[in-house]
């Protein structure tokens, strides 16, 4: 027995000693020796990831006040701090050297700085450990992650969220390469928040911070672990949903689909088939692209999720089933509110700040909805009637299209192919922007720039993002088509030239482009539909008559508008140095279809134009 054995013997009760020497990994025995010194907690607690085991957290997590149970079997809530709401960008620190849009810190002043704070940390409480995958096990995909925290929450959260992979662990032995994640509440003091990541040693530090993307591990903290092993290993860790679209005879086609926040990505993604609403590996398995959902749950935004517009998730979250609400109103029966449910507004409750009725006020004087903006639901996706039976297949499933999109209001078409790999990769996907929307700290409707909408993820240069980008399609004789979408487009009033329904219309298109089953009008840009095709899909999926002007306004190329945004992108990447040439030659070709096409009918031109 080694001495981290001898020290881990020490410290543990018999049971859970014998639950850790099963797994015999020299690496991990080490690295959670180094933790218990460090956080110095009262008891440890190993967990197998049995019914048992899940049952302790689930128990544990009320005993201790973390959760509050509800009305309804199965849901319970957890309220953070009002200063600790939403990702903390400000307090999150990737361990390198400066990289341009990247949060960076020298990393041996991090490690000093992050140690020092975790130190006795969770004296008084127990230190739980978990085991989980990335992906499915046993699979190509397979990513291994060892969470440690003090937070019952957020063990909860993470086993609902990921796969228990106690069983690997022991399989592999020392052979088991695993991502570390270390959480701790400490004494939950705000100013002294901090998340680290520490790509050299692949493990994140997060400390005196609860709320679910702070301090779960493997949600958005692993994914710039992952980022940097993709690029690293030739595939790629993307910020994207994963769905199945139903074509023509019974046929399912995969996409993947990255947008920004608020532009309409959890809707998509709810459409049809779910496989995944958020995070997608991406690898080449004999000449194909396949992806998986290295998650199996939903840590979701729940402000104004309502029956209408949302009928799957609201069924999910108002039935039975382990769920997390994180953030909303208690009400005086037992049930939550959260905005913008379809219930009338209540009186009462309890929600982040305590004691809430209406008309309640902060300390500014503004008043305080009964629900934070940012409020979240945690479910396992087995809850979801759509969810895809292929969605933990160890092998994946084939992607045939990859969507990006963002908020615009007056430049892209609602949807657009790219012409090949590259073009999309440039004009699309790495030149995505959004507008802000009233939910964003910032002047409302200012455009924010968004490659691939995975910008506040990184972990390497945005020019080595981009390189492998293109080198992956290069790899591929048939690479997935790109698809460009904008639900957001409105006219010179400031009216949408589009219904929150169209997209079920787009996506079906896409689903027949994948194939080429439906000819597609060029334009400077990349390939449009034709109006033909789009006035029988809007019968046929929407049961709705749709007319050559709405046709003619929607797809009209707003020349002047693409020439500006090219301006706006060029400049951003001539900054970052080592951009690949091609990035360039592929923007300059576009001006100068633009240009050409603007010199033969102006600067607003009918899709018409394009025709034959």
């Amino acid at each position: 027995m080694n001495d981290h054995l001898y020290f881990l013997k020490s410290r543990l009760s018999e049971d859970m000693f014998e639950r850790l020497s099963q797994i015999g990994n020299e690496k991990l025995y080490e690295f959670l020796a180094d933790m218990i010194k460090l956080c110095n907690p009262t008891s440890v607690f190993i967990s197998t990831g049995s019914t048992a085991d899940l049952e302790y957290v689930r128990k544990r997590v009320i005993e201790v006040g973390e959760e509050i149970p509800l009305k309804t079997q199965g849901h319970t809530a957890h309220f953070d701090s009002p200063a600790d709401q939403a990702r903390a960008r400000d307090d999150t620190f990737i361990l390198s050297d400066p990289m341009p849009f990247i949060n960076t810190k020298n990393r041996e002043e991090g490690l000093r700085e992050i140690k020092e704070l975790l130190r006795n940390s969770m004296e008084g409480r127990e230190m739980l450990v978990g085991f989980y995958s990335l992906g499915p096990k046993r699979s190509p995909f397979e990513i291994l992650a060892l969470q440690i925290t003090d937070s019952y929450y957020v063990m909860h959260n993470e086993n609902i969220m990921y796969r228990q992979a106690y069983d690997e662990f022991v399989r592999l032995a020392n052979r088991a390469n695993f991502l570390k994640f270390v959480h701790s509440i400490a004494k939950y003091d705000i100013k002294k928040r901090r998340i680290f990541i520490d790509l050299e040693d692949e493990t994140v530090y997060s400390v005196n911070t609860t709320y679910g993307g702070n301090s779960m591990g493997l949600k958005k903290l692993a994914l710039r672990l992952t980022i940097r092993r993709a690029m690293n290993e030739g595939w790629l860790s993307e910020h994207m949903f994963v769905i199945g679209v139903n074509g023509p005879n019974g046929r399912v086609t995969y996409f993947t689909g990255a947008y920004p926040s608020m532009s309409g990505k959890t809707s998509t993604a709810m459409l049809e088939r779910l496989v995944g609403d958020d995070l997608a590996f991406l690898k080449i398995i004999n000449g194909e692209v396949r992806a998986v959902n290295p998650e199996i749950g939903v840590f979701g935004i729940i402000e104004g999720i309502n029956s209408v517009d949302d009928p799957i998730i609201y069924k999910v979250l108002s039935s039975p089933g382990e769920i997390i609400f994180s953030n909303v109103l208690i009400k005086p029966d037992g049930t939550v509110y959260w905005n913008g449910k379809d219930e009338p507004e209540p009186e009462k409750g309890y929600n982040y700040t305590g004691e809430w009725w209406k008309g309640k006020r902060d300390e500014k004087g503004n008043l305080i909805p009964p629900s934070h903006p940012n409020a979240r639901f945690t479910a396992p996706l087995t809850l979801f009637p759509n969810l895809d039976k292929n969605y933990d297949d160890p092998s994946g499933v084939v992607v045939r299209g990859i969507i990006f999109g963002g908020r615009d209001s007056d430049t892209s078409v609602p949807v657009l192919e790219s012409f090949n790999w590259p073009h999309g990769v440039v004009t699309i996907a790495a030149s995505l922007e959004s507008e802000r929307t009233a939910a964003v700290i910032g002047q409302v409707g200012v455009r924010e720039f968004n490659p691939m909408a995975n910008l506040d993820f990184l972990s390497v240069p945005l020019n080595v993002y981009i390189s492998k980008y293109l080198e992956f399609g290069k790899r591929l004789q048939n690479p997935p088509k790109i698809f460009g979408v904008n639900y957001f487009l409105k006219d010179e009033r400031g009216n949408y030239l589009n219904s929150k329904e169209d997209k079920r219309v787009w996506l079906k298109w896409m689903e027949r482009r994948v194939y080429n089953e439906v000819e597609a009008v060029k334009t400077p840009v990349g390939y449009i539909p034709t109006y033909e095709i789009l006035k029988e899909l809007f019968k046929q999926v929407l049961n709705k008559e749709y007319s050559k002007d709405d046709y003619v306004k929607q797809f009209s190329i707003r020349v002047d508008k693409y020439l500006e945004k090219i301006e706006r992108i060029r400049k951003i990447y001539k900054e970052i140095k080592g951009t690949p040439d091609e990035f360039f030659i592929v923007l300059d070709e576009q001006e100068k279809r633009l240009r050409d096409s603007k010199e033969r009918h102006g600067s607003v031109i009918s899709p018409l134009v394009y025709y034959g």
